[in-house]
């Protein structure tokens, strides 16, 4: 469950983020918060539901540091109230970090926080896009944040959002994030945002209003786009990876944590998917909104996709409902015949299904906007397969 805190509220104004326009959409509170009763509520059903001795909670935003520390130390109260004997309970947060201070750090140390810091590369490539409500840069305050929490030893990846500008210096982005932002967690999330994504849900497209893959309007930048501007184009979606994955193996293999890399070896070898974008089912990764409500996943935040609120109804029986069901299994059971005959179907699954805006070479609606430049980086990677796969089996990790 990706916990929204203050609602898509945020000291930011990043001009791709999927997120902001939210406020409109559902007509929020200037500052919207989540109240003790629907923290409490959330808190108590999520740790009910749970069977296992690990239960992770994952805070996001919008901006979820706007909370103020005092939310979250009633957090970490409430958590330690509720959790069963067997259970250890750890928390994440994803922070764009210029709000982070001391307190902060000292409070995240503490309690075990892993944080997740957005951050797009060098500042050249970061202040593109990530910019704040005055439209001024960003990158120095976030540097900061990574120093902040370096100095306290919190343990932080780097998100970054590979959008149509950094995209095309893949060994700009990677080389800072591994070498000078000091993590050894690096996590890519390719930018694709359809042009009518603050009115039409994700699947809920005209298929007759679809571009065909590799056409003028399946690419950035073209007059009849199906994209916004800042999305990354497919070909360089492809030779990011590529070029990124040769210098991670070259140098980094067994010391950064590459979330689309580490994935793909684990489901070559026949291992379950670790990001819910290349896995064969989703549905697992639903998101709480200030007010209670809960949607079928966090790019699926659209009145099509609610499942209810916590006020009125159990987290649990609203994942296990027939209709979050058919949601998640819904990501393999639509795949196009293009995708069922690929070869790097079982690396792939069709991606994210939010992204699934284009048609087929052969007019068949659901192909992934990226399925050029994830066709690229598989085929790219087969080479170094059989080595890797050996390295792992014989050190038994």
């Amino acid at each position: 469950m990706m916990i929204k805190p203050a609602g898509a509220a945020c000291n930011l104004d990043c001009t791709y983020c999927f997120y902001l326009h939210k406020e409109q959409m559902f007509d929020q509170p200037r500052q919207p918060r989540m109240s003790d009763a629907v923290l409490e509520q959330h808190i108590r059903q999520y740790i009910e539901v749970q069977e296992g001795e690990q239960v992770v909670f994952s805070w996001q935003g919008g901006e979820p540091t706007l909370m103020g520390l005092d939310f979250f130390r009633r957090v970490v109260e409430l958590q330690g109230r509720y959790k069963k004997p067997f259970q250890r309970v750890e928390n994440d947060l994803q922070t764009n970090g210029t709000l982070l201070d001391d307190e902060w750090a000292a409070f995240l140390k503490q309690h075990g926080f892993l944080v997740g810091l957005s951050l797009d590369g060098p500042r050249a490539l970061h202040d593109i896009y990530r910019i704040n409500k005055g439209g001024a840069p960003t990158f120095d305050k976030v540097l900061g944040a990574a120093r902040l929490l370096k100095k306290h030893g919190v343990a932080f990846n780097a998100l970054c959002v590979v959008n149509r500008q950094n995209a095309k210096r893949p060994l700009d982005v990677y080389r800072f994030l591994a070498r000078e932002l000091g993590t050894y967690r690096v996590q890519f999330t390719p930018c694709v945002e359809p042009r009518e994504y603050k009115t039409i849900a994700p699947l809920r497209w005209d298929p007759a209003t679809l571009p065909t893959v590799g056409s003028p309007g399946a690419r950035p930048g073209t007059p009849e786009s199906i994209v916004t501007d800042w999305s990354v184009d497919p070909d360089d979606w492809g030779e990011f990876l590529c070029r990124v994955w040769d210098e991670w193996l070259r140098r980094d293999y067994g010391k950064i944590h590459v979330n689309l890399f580490e994935t793909a070896v684990a489901q070559s070898m026949g291992l379950p998917a670790q990001t819910c974008t290349q896995a064969e089912i989703c549905g697992k990764g639903l998101a709480l909104e200030h007010n209670g409500e809960v949607y079928s996943c966090d790019h699926f935040v659209y009145p099509e996709y609610r499942l209810g609120n916590v006020a009125t109804h159990h987290e649990g029986n609203m994942v296990l409902s027939e209709r979050q069901a058919d949601f998640g299994f819904a990501k393999r059971d639509t795949l196009p015949k293009y995708c069922r005959d690929c070869e790097y179907l079982k690396l792939c699954w069709g991606e994210c299904p939010k992204n699934r805006i284009v048609l087929t070479p052969d007019g068949e609606a659901g192909l992934n906007y990226l399925c050029p430049g994830w066709k690229r980086f598989y085929s790219h990677i087969q080479k170094d397969m059989p080595e890797i796969l050996r390295r792992v089996r014989g050190s038994g990790q």
